[in-house]
């Protein structure tokens, strides 16, 4: 087992120093001030750093704010793997008990901490802040979630849906205001919808036909609402909706456009209308 020991806790750069150790056998099992004082032993042997009471180790991590501090009396195998990266730090090293004895005070003083804390009733806002206020501003969501399936979204914003839920807490509020401890709303106010819920809505709803689906997907388009009453006006000279809407829907497969059809439709039209005129110039 191998282990890379640093010293770069100094600022002047010349003092920095990496030890490369072969660890004996019975090193693994043993703690790691070992470690500790073998690098403050070779290290003084060239210039004078401080007692290896007054430095501790580090394991390594992604920058300086994620490195844990190792115990003194912790076991070697149990804590560094082989070939890793150790730091020595100034700083006195804790012990295992000691660590834990801090661990539990810590955890000790946010339950305190929590104990007067509420949270916010609003949905989506999840603040934590004293009882009786102040009460922080925040941004949430006007109407409860709904879990339908695999999909995941609010309410009041459907637009916008989540299929994992990292993604869904990052939707931003609809509406900002102040947290509260309490909902001004009917005690039957649901905290979240599911597939039930959007049924019951649906069905409350007036249901529209295919065409009138159609219409409202191609709001706004002229050409679509010129032969939607141009179809209405057909019928009333006996011709099927069906074989208009079969004639158009076969131009749409030759892929003409919405200009190619109107012009095709003229022409047609136009040629009925004169073959009626030739016929009744005839009789005459």
């Amino acid at each position: 087992m191998k282990v890379f020991l640093h010293y770069k806790d100094n600022a002047d750069e010349t003092k920095h120093k990496t030890l490369k150790i072969t660890l004996p056998k019975s090193w693994k099992s043993g703690p790691t001030q070992r470690l500790l004082d073998q690098f403050v032993e070779s290290y003084n042997n060239r210039e004078c750093l401080s007692d290896s009471s007054q430095l501790h180790l580090e394991t390594d991590g992604d920058n300086e704010d994620t490195r844990l501090a190792l115990a003194s009396d912790a076991v070697v195998c149990e804590c560094i793997k082989d070939r890793s990266d150790v730091f020595i730090c100034h700083g006195p090293s804790k012990t295992l008990m000691e660590i834990e004895t801090e661990r539990k005070e810590k955890l000790a003083k946010i339950q305190k901490e929590n104990e007067n804390l509420v949270t916010c009733k609003h949905f989506g806002c999840n603040k934590r802040f004293p009882k009786g206020g102040p009460y922080p501003p925040c941004r949430y969501h006007a109407k409860p979630p709904v879990f339908h399936e695999t999909a995941k979204f609010w309410s009041c914003c459907p637009h916008r849906k989540a299929y994992d839920w990292e993604t869904f807490q990052a939707v931003e509020g609809c509406q900002q205001g102040y947290c509260v401890e309490v909902l001004e709303e009917s005690e039957n106010t649901k905290q979240f919808l599911g597939g039930c819920d959007l049924r019951d809505a649906h069905q409350k709803t007036e249901l529209k036909s295919i065409d009138d689906f159609n219409r409202a997907q191609e709001e706004g388009n002229e050409f679509v609402v010129i032969l939607d009453k141009l179809k209405h006006v057909l019928t009333r000279f006996d011709i099927d909706k069906e074989l208009f809407e079969q004639v158009i829907e076969g131009m749409k497969k030759e892929g003409k456009n919405d200009e190619e059809m109107f012009k095709v439709m003229g022409k047609k039209l136009k040629g009925a209308l004169k073959e009626i005129a030739v016929e009744q110039l005839r009789i005459k």
